[in-house]
């Protein structure tokens, strides 16, 4: 017990002779050593490289440099205390290529961390790297990011570095890797389109890497990288790439090169791209770095001295304490800046602070609105008080920031906790109210229409994605009775809902050719053959391709699906009387200014017809389903039927002109 009481002491106060007795959970603690300064982390030039490293608690602190991953250390420099607790030290001469980490006397134990703002790393990441980044940028290197005019116009495709090419098919020469995700040109079974090009052809405007930073170790080995498996929630090193997607993990420089190869090759096709992000959480709480420089600071813990763990990971960062806060707003921007990225995805995002999120969104816009953020707005337990949390309950206190959509998702496909609901899609009665408040962004629309939005850039509109049972195996599990061909068409009825709602549009990589895990719910460390995008299913279901590339081009043609502000979708988006199993509602009078006058949506999860009126004046031109899609058959007013588990689109163009998709 008593050697307990001196580690839970040593955590809380380190050596109180160094922080005046300032216990590192207390607001004083951040008052007194809140540091403003830019210098933090190893900056690098080939006269001198400075190092400074925040360690209040520290009474020494030591440089220690290795020319090696795997060998001893070659130096020790000491350092200086300045202020804030902040240790600085030059060490003249040119250290290109040398690695580096800190040793910090925390009241009488020495620890070894790698530096938290050390932008490139070792293999496996034990060691920060001393690299010239201006030699990482590709020979094609711009500023310039595909047009885009607001968040809501995206259509985000989310895809794991690996799954995309390490089928044996996929046609993709570097397999697994950086490189592979942007070969271009690239074929596969039956002539197909496959990786960046099959991405391309979808329509979609921006790819959403599952985590691209350097994780654990315990996930994939970097020396070993083919025989695991990891989707890379395990957070080690968080302003580094992750090495295992690499064609040579042991060069600290060619990793980042790669990454950077792959942003530049998918702006100039024309795709955005956002990194997922987990600062929610960390992948080893007592083994991390932040832990070992700064005991106790930078991680929640419950009074009972154990680590607060919402995430369910093991820890929850305390992003609420100046310091914490201030990595993740500048790792954001450090990410922003350097790789010229377009959007960040915020894993457990209601995990982390109102604050916090509301800066990283005030900064980006300070460097370009156009910048998505959207997470996970889940309402989760941690030792942070309800109403400071960045969940969706306090969506209010988040402007521009999008939430995943959970209700929508499971109206359409039916609780992740109930194998056995079926949801909307699936032939569920009961749930068009949910499927509504879906379609409308989870905004006010009226008294019983209504969600957790403000606005609809707070919504991202989704079905399925890496996490949970893929639509496919969801419905195989709540129908089993139903053939392939009847789920084929569930399928593609959920898609289009997603694809006609407002808010932000999400789709999960080969949800367009009714990707399996074969049952798999939580696949984040399956094999390769359950979480590959298998080419040979996407040739067999080139028909379910063409009509998601489709549903993609009828969101991009009309802005009507995509309205700017709550009080647009109130004003324009009407709900029709449908029958139970259905769903129908109009876009009227130019919504967000499209140029047809009117569009009418149905979606009929019954297996039957329904009949419908149409429910204003005018010819009526079909977009979409009805027969062959893009026909410029026109109705003249009186009842439509509608085939069973379809969705069709109609529209009112003022001078004959049609969209056909």
């Amino acid at each position: 017990m008593a050697v307990q009481k001196e580690i839970d002491y040593q955590i809380e106060y380190g050596d109180p002779a160094v922080v005046g007795g300032l216990s590192v959970f207390s607001r004083e603690f951040d008052d007194a050593y809140f540091y403003e300064g830019g210098d933090l982390g190893a900056h690098y030039t080939p006269e001198a490289t400075s190092f400074s490293l925040w360690a209040p608690t520290s009474s020494e602190a030591l440089v220690v440099l290795y020319s090696s991953w795997d060998g001893g250390p070659e130096r020790e420099i000491l350092m200086t205390r300045g202020d804030k607790g902040v240790w600085n030290t030059v060490i003249p001469g040119n250290l290109e290529g040398m690695l580096y980490t800190y040793r910090v006397l925390v009241s009488d134990q020495w620890n070894e961390a790698v530096d938290p703002y050390a932008k490139a790393v070792s293999i496996n990441g034990d060691k920060g790297a001393l690299i010239d980044l201006s030699k990482t940028n590709p020979h094609r290197w711009t500023n310039d990011r595909p047009p885009f005019d607001h968040p809501l116009d995206s259509i985000i495709y989310e895809v794991h570095i690996r799954d995309l090419s390490i089928h044996p098919l996929s046609g993709i020469t570097h397999k697994g890797k950086y490189l592979g995700a942007c070969e271009p040109g690239t074929t596969g079974p039956e002539g197909i389109a496959t990786g960046l090009s099959h991405i391309r052809s979808l329509g979609v405007t921006h790819v959403q890497l599952l985590p691209v930073y350097d994780y654990a170790t315990e996930s994939v080995d970097e020396t070993n990288p083919d025989e695991c498996y990891n989707w890379g929630y395990d957070p080690k090193n968080y302003n580094a790439p992750e090495g295992s997607y690499s064609l040579n993990p042991y060069d600290p420089g060619t990793r980042i090169l790669e990454l950077k190869t792959l942003i530049q090759t998918l702006h100039d096709n024309g795709l955005r791209v956002i990194m997922d992000v987990v600062y929610n959480h960390v992948y080893d709480g007592y083994r991390i770095h932040f832990t070992k420089l700064v005991p106790g600071y930078y991680l929640r813990y419950k009074n009972n001295g154990r680590f607060s763990n919402g995430s369910g990971c093991g820890n929850d960062t305390a992003s609420e304490r100046r310091m914490m806060r201030r990595f993740i707003v500048e790792s954001v921007l450090y990410w922003a800046q350097e790789y010229h990225l377009d959007g960040f995805r915020f894993d457990l995002m209601g995990l982390l602070d109102v604050e916090t999120m509301n800066e990283i969104r005030r900064r980006l816009d300070e460097l370009d609105p156009t910048i998505v953020t959207l997470g996970e707005g889940w309402v989760m337990q941690t030792e942070l008080p309800e109403s400071m949390r960045a969940n969706q309950i306090n969506a209010g206190e988040l402007p521009g920031i999008g939430h995943f959509n959970d209700h929508l998702r499971d109206a359409l496909k039916g609780s992740l906790f109930n194998s056995h609901a079926s949801g909307f899609a699936g032939g569920e009665h009961g749930l068009e109210r949910q499927i509504e408040r879906g379609i409308a962004a989870a905004v006010a629309y009226n008294y019983e229409i209504r969600g957790f939005a403000l606005e609809p850039v707070q919504t991202v509109s989704y079905v399925e994605a890496h996490d949970n049972h893929t639509l496919w195996d969801k419905l195989l599990l709540s129908n089993p009775q139903e053939n392939d061909e009847i789920r084929r068409q569930r399928h593609m009825l959920a898609s289009a809902v997603v694809l006609t709602s407002q808010g932000i549009a999400f789709l999960h990589a080969g949800q367009e050719f009714m990707r399996t895990k074969e049952g798999h719910d939580n696949s984040y460390r399956s094999p390769d053959p359950v979480n590959w995008l298998d080419w040979q299913l996407c040739a067999r279901n080139q028909n379910s391709v063409l009509y998601m590339k489709k549903l993609i081009a009828l969101r991009k043609a009309h802005p009507a699906f995509r309205m700017r502000t709550a009080g647009q979708i109130r004003n324009h988006l009407v709900f029709e009387q449908a029958p139970g199993g259905s769903v129908a509602f109009t876009l009227r009078d130019h919504a967000n200014n499209d140029d047809c006058k009117h569009i009418f949506v149905v979606h009929n999860a019954n297996p039957y017809p329904i009949t419908l009126n149409l429910p204003l004046p005018g010819a009526w031109t079909v977009i979409l389903g009805l027969g062959q899609c893009g026909s410029f058959d026109r109705i003249n007013g009186g009842p439509i039927e509608i085939f069973g588990l379809s969705s069709v689109v109609l529209g009112v163009y003022e001078h004959m002109q049609a969209y056909p998709v």
